[in-house]
């Protein structure tokens, strides 16, 4: 582990990579709920020179929570790998149905944050996958007290699909980066041992908990 690390070097880093998408660097950024992706990739984005960021959980939706692949394909993947501007649809969460149009562009870059960022449907068109080395139940908790007790059932539920997923398809086995939170900002660890220096986790393909 490197500690301390600038995120200017990590994005001088992702700049550097060939291409995986068409002219685009894509690059996932994975981790359980509440792991903090969202703010790690507003802050990498930033370090990159504003590069484009694609939230899952807005592609995502209630009725399908991970079944958004043919969806994200079509929407997203299929128009980048040409060197077209992305045309999709979020989802709204409160209204439940989709929102107004958003443009992704095809820029160098392109972050995709949220959880099942390196499922194996978008694996072959990602430059790197980073994983957030967050504890799984420490990030539930946070995600739980950020949303409050109004979403106490949902959460429930999130959290049965999210060992589902990640029991069937694990992500962090196939990290290229692993990304801690530290007192003064990310630490990460990069290259094929990455993830064999670390303990094992759920996402590693263990067996779902009994009922």
């Amino acid at each position: 582990m490197e500690p301390h690390l600038s995120l200017e070097s990590l994005a001088r880093e992702l700049r550097a990579l060939p291409p995986s998408l068409g002219p685009v660097r894509l690059v996932g950024i994975d981790g359980h709920a509440g792991s903090g992706k969202s703010t790690f990739a507003g802050r990498l984005a930033e370090a990159a020179g504003g590069a484009p960021v694609l939230h899952l959980d807005e592609v995502a939706t209630h009725a399908e929570l991970f079944g958004w692949q043919e969806r994200l394909r079509a929407q997203v993947l299929e128009p980048l790998g040409a060197g077209r501007p992305a045309h999709w649809t979020p989802y709204n969460w409160v209204e439940r149905c989709f929102g107004p149009e958003r443009v992704l562009e095809a820029a160098p870059v392109v972050l995709v944050e949220g959880v099942g960022a390196g499922r194996r449907a978008l694996r072959p068109h990602l430059a790197r996958l980073l994983w957030m080395e967050t504890p799984r139940e420490q990030s539930w908790g946070r995600g739980r007290n950020r949303d409050g007790r109004e979403l106490s059932d949902f959460w429930d539920g999130w959290e049965r699909a999210e060992l589902a997923h990640f029991s069937d398809d694990p992500s962090r086995p196939f990290a290229d980066t692993l990304v801690r939170q530290s007192g003064t900002g990310y630490e990460w660890s990069s290259g094929t041992g990455a993830t064999a220096r670390t303990p094992a986790s759920l996402t590693e393909g263990d067996g779902l908990p009994r009922a």
